[in-house]
C-alpha cells in the first residue's frame, strides 16, 4: 500500500504542480478568459488515464494465462522505463519547470483555444498515463486481490491534490529539489521491485527460462502471509522465493540506478523550493543608480 501511495503521491504532485502553474499564471497576467481551455484539457487528460487503466484491467481478463503473464511482464518493463525516465527528468529540470510551461502557455495563447486545450491535456495526460500504467503493474505485482493497493494510490493523489492546492494558496512551502530526491530515490526502489516481476511475468509465460531455477527460498522462514511479509511485498514487492533472473535483474537496476540518480547534480541550496503563485518568478528590484 505503501508504494502505491508513494507512486500516486509523486506522479500527482507533478501534475498537480503543472496546474498549479498554469492557472496561477494565467490569473496573474489577467487571462482568466483562458482558464476553461485549461480545465478543458486537464479534464481530458484525466478521463484518458482512468480510461486506459480499465482498459489495461478489464481488457486484459480476456487472455489466457500465458498471454496476462506477457502482457503483464511487458508492460512492467515499459513502466519501469518511464518511471525511471520521469524521476530523472524532474530532478534535472525541477529548478526551471516553472519557466518552461510559462513559455509553452505563452506560445498556445497566441495560437488560440485549442492550443491551450493541448497544451493542458500533453501537461497532464503524461502524468496521468504513467500513473495508470505503474500502479496496475504494481497491483499485479502485489498479487494478493486486496484493494489495498488502489486504495494507496487513490489517498496518494488526494494528498498530491491537497498539496497543489496548498501551494497555489501561497500557504506551503517545499525544497522541491529535496522532495524530488527523496521520493524518486524510494520509487526507484519500488521499481526494482516491479522490474523483477515483470521478468517472473515473462517467466511465466514461457517468454524467458530460469522459472525453476530458484536463487533462494526463505517461505519457510519469512510467510508472505505476515505482517512483515506482507510489508515486505507491498514496499519492495519482496518474494520468498525468487529465480535466479530475477535477483540478477533487481541488482543490476537498482545499484547502477540509485547510485547515478544520487550523485550530485549541482543543485544549489534553496533552488527549487515552491512557493506561492504570488512570489514565484519575482524578485526585489534594484534600487536606481545615482
Amino acid at each position: 500500500m505503501f508504494s502505491n501511495y508513494l507512486i500516486g503521491l509523486r506522479e500527482g504532485l507533478e501534475a498537480s504542480l503543472v496546474v498549479c502553474i498554469l492557472i496561477a499564471y494565467l490569473v496573474k497576467t489577467d487571462r482568466r478568459d483562458a482558464l476553461k481551455p485549461i480545465w478543458i484539457g486537464i479534464g481530458v487528460a484525466v478521463a484518458l488515464a482512468l480510461g486506459f487503466g480499465c482498459a489495461l484491467e478489464f481488457g486484459s481478463q480476456e487472455l489466457t494465462f500465458e498471454a496476462q503473464e506477457a502482457l503483464g511482464g511487458t508492460l512492467s518493463v515499459i513502466a519501469v522505463g518511464l518511471v525511471t525516465w520521469m524521476v530523472f527528468w524532474m530532478r534535472r529540470t525541477a529548478r526551471h519547470l516553472k519557466a518552461e510551461l510559462h513559455g509553452k502557455l505563452d506560445a498556445a495563447l497566441q495560437m488560440g483555444t485549442g492550443a491551450l486545450v493541448a497544451t493542458a491535456f500533453l501537461a497532464v495526460g503524461r502524468e496521468g498515463l504513467e500513473t495508470s500504467l505503474f500502479v496496475w503493474t504494481s497491483v499485479r505485482a502485489a498479487g494478493d486481490g486486496s484493494p489495498r493497493p488502489v486504495i494507496g494510490a487513490a489517498l496518494g493523489l488526494a494528498t498530491a491534490v491537497l498539496l497543489g492546492w496548498l501551494f497555489y494558496r501561497g500557504a506551503l512551502r517545499i525544497n522541491l529539489a529535496k522532495f524530488f530526491t527523496w521520493t524518486g530515490g524510494m520509487l526507484v526502489v519500488v521499481a526494482a521491485g516491479v522490474l523483477a516481476y515483470g521478468f517472473h511475468d515473462l517467466q511465466e509465460a514461457r517468454f524467458l527460462p530460469g522459472l525453476k531455477t530458484l536463487a533462494f527460498d526463505v517461505s519457510d522462514t519469512i510467510d508472505p502471509s505476515s505482517w512483515y511479509g506482507t510489508l515486505l511485498k507491498g514496499v519492495f514487492n519482496f518474494q520468498p522465493d525468487p529465480t535466479v533472473l530475477q535477483v540478477t535483474v533487481w541488482l543490476l537496476y537498482l545499484i547502477p540506478t540509485l547510485a547515478l540518480f544520487l550523485s550530485p547534480v549541482g543543485f544549489a541550496s534553496g533552488k527549487g523550493k515552491v512557493k506561492g503563485p504570488d512570489e514565484q518568478g519575482t524578485r526585489p528590484s534594484k534600487a536606481p543608480q545615482a
